[in-house]
């Protein structure tokens, strides 16, 4: 055949395949594992508060402190870090963050002073600060076009670690004292192995930022309707991080005091409640990648409202049903809003990344204070009807413009 002669048609679905981008599931399930194991060295001393509040006299307003020492560190450094590595990719920088992790849980583990335990959770948060964003340009890496798909695999290891945090804590660290948090170095030592493998990966595919290579799902649409839509996720961020900083700090200290049950009991439900979250953010990406992100959005945020508003008014086992039901629904509309805001800004996946996983630290840590300074002044039950009122916010999703990522 001449190079003149057109393809038939089994020609063309052979040169079609070859030039599909293939999804490298090995790599992604590297990078889901390593976030695992990374939230869940992270999410120790959230389910430590309570023996951290009686080993050092803490009060709701100092506990909600240690989370906002974390989060505001991860979040002022992420988005920084996301908008370098779009110039210049750093795939050595995801061992390396792993390394800070490393030495903050060393110094949680002989934190004698309550001052202590917050350089000890800054250190961990500059570990997330450098993981994050590379992390997640790596799973878009990966992705082959399924960038729901990948963001929501990266993501559901994050939500995953989470929920193995508080239950490892209840079995592990409260009846074995702080010292016991040595024994979850071993985790970060292997965190860095699956990372080593992840960044020979990129160098060996001579990964780069090419903004030309992202999709152009967001051309035609004016500058002004890029940045009000980026901003009406953000406030989405905010009613959704809120609600759920509500529940992964207190809904432990809530389940003791409402319903007099023990601490590992109160943190086996919080395992239950971050097990929910994680089944679906794993949902929230292939969902959105079907029927587009702004549905997945709307639905979850709004759609979680009368869940919220009937929480405080539940017995025990109510509860705990109406949790699962909150960490479902809410939790999908994370994987859908990163994957949004990059295909209104193509080619920015390290800032998308950071400013959406910073501001979701920041946000979170923010909401830990002023819902536990809130808490010392009136009462948790107080604050779960107040926060019940957040996912009205969810009516803003109405005004994002309908955008598809294309498939390249």
């Amino acid at each position: 055949m001449s190079l003149a002669e057109p393809l038939d048609t089994s020609e063309r679905s052979i040169v079609a395949a070859v030039a599909r981008p293939v999804t490298a599931v090995g790599i992604l399930f590297a990078v889901s594992a390593s976030h695992m194991l990374n939230d869940m060295m992270q999410s120790l001393a959230p389910a430590l508060y309570p023996v951290f509040r009686d080993q050092y006299a803490l009060s709701f307003f100092q506990t909600g402190l240690i989370t906002l020492v974390f989060q505001v560190t991860a979040s002022l450094l992420q988005p920084l870090i996301g908008l370098v590595t779009d110039r210049r990719p750093a795939p050595w920088a995801l061992p390396f963050a792993m390394g800070f992790t490393l030495f903050g849980l060393v110094l949680l583990a002989f934190s004698g002073s309550y001052p202590m335990l917050l350089v000890a959770v800054a250190f961990v948060g500059v570990g997330s600060a450098v993981f994050h964003p590379e992390a997640s340009r790596a799973a878009r890496a990966a992705s082959g076009g399924r960038h729901g798909f990948a963001q929501s695999l990266f993501q559901v290891g994050g939500n995953f670690g989470q929920s193995l945090g508080p239950l490892m804590a209840a079995f592990i660290v409260v009846p074995d004292g702080q010292i016991s948090v040595l024994a979850f170095t071993a985790l970060a030592f292997i965190a860095i192995l699956l990372l080593i493998r992840v960044a020979r990966w990129q160098i060996a595919h001579g990964f780069v930022a090419r903004k030309g290579a992202a999709s152009h799902a967001a051309d035609g649409l004016p500058r002004r309707v890029v940045w009000r839509s980026i901003a009406i996720l953000v406030v989405l961020l905010f009613s959704k991080t809120f609600y759920l900083a509500s529940l992964q700090s207190y809904y432990t200290f809530y389940l003791i005091e409402t319903f007099g049950v023990s601490v590992q009991t109160s943190q086996v439900l919080l395992f239950v409640f971050l097990g929910a979250v994680a089944a679906g953010t794993f949902a929230g990406g292939p969902i959105g990648d079907r029927i587009g992100r702004k549905y997945v959005i709307w639905a979850s945020i709004l759609g979680v409202l009368p869940f919220t508003l009937l929480l405080p008014h539940l017995g025990l086992v109510g509860t705990v049903i109406d949790s699962i039901a909150i960490g479902l629904i809410l939790s999908s509309a994370f994987s859908a809003m990163v994957v949004f805001a990059t295909e209104l800004s193509p080619g920015n996946v390290g800032a998308i990344a950071g400013l959406f996983f910073g501001l979701s630290f920041g946000l979170g840590g923010l909401g830990a204070a002023a819902l536990g300074l809130l808490a010392d002044h009136t009462s948790l039950v107080f604050v779960y009807r107040l926060c019940g009122f957040l996912p009205a916010i969810g009516l803003l999703a109405y005004f994002l413009p309908d955008v598809r990522l294309k498939r390249g």
